[in-house]
């Protein structure tokens, strides 16, 4: 969504990183370029008026800091401005002390509403509680049939009740969760084309009856500029708490997002990009603002692996890893941890500059399948033991993948290197999970060119990037 805005700004930065000093018209020159960057991504022209004015007062009296250039001083405040205008700190969902807690959601027709409330009542239910649906919509064919249906497919129960008044609805649906021990209500409400009365006096009414302790606004990051208007027309008559941020993977420019906060004064609070129901995440502003800086979500990537792999990584098999004493069975299984995180592109995307490697192909998405299709291919025993792998092994296991020699041993090649990889990191990694970091600049015997990572689909990384990924983490806690 914000891929237009981000190379404007990073081509903005490149310009500036070419002076050596920048003088007053330097910045003032850079922050023209800003506002037209942000007018072009439909941001609020209220809102980037005085983005603007507060980076460039900044970038004026800010002290340089002896640990940047003056170019990076600026990208700094951009960044630091950025974040403050995204929402500035984390505003995440707080469940109360009371049994049932009920979360009333709220927003216009075609918004996404009722799969919003299905991705939410997921993600809850991935975190030990006990979610119920219930199905307020009953003006738009087929809404209460499309949340069953969301509801089954993520093991949630869904209360659709009788008769054609939400009202009553919504009361019956939080007794049945008292009833059956539901400790989370999410009520899915009936939305319109547009905001009127009727939608606003309906949604004032559920709100009156089941006292929600949380009301969120679905509103469709698609529709640009317009989704501050819908906003403040909600805030006047519907009191909210947050918004979720549907539609996040659109190529709209984004601008709406950009302004909801510092407009309406309600928090982000979650995004969704994708159909997935583990595709609703936790909003977090500095993240947006480094990736929309072009300095990747890497804390995020970081989090999204760590899930995948203590849910899915047998101890065994972790343990194996752990001494990278991995098979072509651990090879495959690494292949489907990246594919649950959405992908090689989405892995690759995450990472500083990595958005540019996708758009310039340097990134093959169905590297990993010809992989799996070679090692299939092989019998258990070869798979265990990679070793016993001759030339007329690897020539049946061509024969037998429709393959060549040559991609069975570039496959080989890769899990060598991968292997290898895996040991070299794995005392990086205990010093970066103890806290310690080497000192910059050693180098260390023997080593001449740092060689490529041999990741499928990746060709084009080398592990001074890992170095440089390694540098930005140095100071994490892992």
């Amino acid at each position: 969504m914000f891929d237009n805005l981000s190379d404007r700004l990073q081509g903005i930065f490149s310009g500036l990183k070419s002076k050596g000093r920048l003088t007053e018209e330097d910045i003032n020159a850079a922050m023209r370029e800003i506002r037209m960057a942000l007018l072009e991504a439909d941001v609020n022209f209220k809102v980037v008026k005085e983005f603007v004015a507060s980076t460039k007062a900044r970038c004026l009296e800010a002290e340089i800091l002896d640990s940047l250039t003056p170019a990076q001083n600026v990208v700094k405040v951009v960044l630091d401005e950025l974040t403050a205008l995204l929402g500035q700190s984390d505003s995440k969902l707080v469940l109360s002390s009371r049994i049932p807690n009920v979360i009333m959601l709220v927003g216009l027709q075609g918004s996404g509403k009722t799969t919003a409330s299905a991705k939410l009542a997921h993600l809850l239910k991935s975190k030990g509680h006990s979610p119920l649906l219930v199905a307020c919509d009953v003006y738009r064919p087929a809404a209460a049939d499309q949340l069953q249906t969301l509801g089954d497919e993520m093991g949630v129960k869904v209360y659709r009740g009788d008769g054609q008044d939400p009202v009553k609805i919504a009361q019956e649906g939080v007794r049945f969760a008292i009833d059956n021990l539901r400790d989370v209500v999410i009520v899915d409400t009936a939305g319109r084309l547009h905001v009127d009365e009727e939608m606003m006096d309906e949604a004032a009414a559920i709100k009156a009856a089941v006292k929600p302790d949380q009301i969120l606004m679905v509103v469709d990051a698609m529709t640009g500029q317009d989704v501050v208007n819908v906003a403040q027309a909600f805030a006047e008559k519907v009191e909210f708490d947050g918004v979720i941020m549907s539609k996040m993977d659109g190529d709209a420019r984004g601008g709406g997002a950009l302004s909801l906060k510092q407009v309406t004064g309600k928090p982000i609070k979650f995004i969704s990009a994708g159909e997935k129901p583990d595709s609703l995440e936790e909003f977090h502003p500095d993240r947006m603002a480094k990736r929309i800086l072009g300095m990747g979500d890497v804390v995020s990537l970081i989090e999204h692996a760590s899930k995948v792999q203590a849910e899915e990584i047998e101890a065994e098999t972790t343990a194996r890893m752990a001494k990278a004493q991995i098979n072509l069975n651990d090879f495959l299984e690494i292949k489907k941890q990246v594919k649950k995180m959405g992908g090689i592109g989405k892995l690759v995307s995450a990472l500083p500059g990595g958005d540019k490697a996708m758009a310039s192909g340097q990134v093959d998405e169905g590297a990993f399948d010809r992989i799996e299709t070679i090692i299939f291919s092989m019998t258990k025993h070869e798979r265990e033991h990679p070793e016993v792998l001759n030339g007329s092994r690897r020539a049946r296991i061509a024969a037998g993948s429709g393959t060549t020699v040559q991609e069975v041993n570039q496959v080989m090649k890769q899990f060598n290197e991968v292997k290898k990889m895996m040991k070299k990191a794995m005392p990086a990694a205990e010093a970066l999970q103890s806290g310690k970091r080497g000192k910059k600049g050693k180098k260390g015997k023997g080593k001449g060119r740092m060689p490529r990572l041999g990741i499928p689909g990746m060709g084009g990384m080398k592990m001074s990037d890992l170095k440089k990924l390694q540098d930005m983490m140095g100071d994490m806690k892992m």
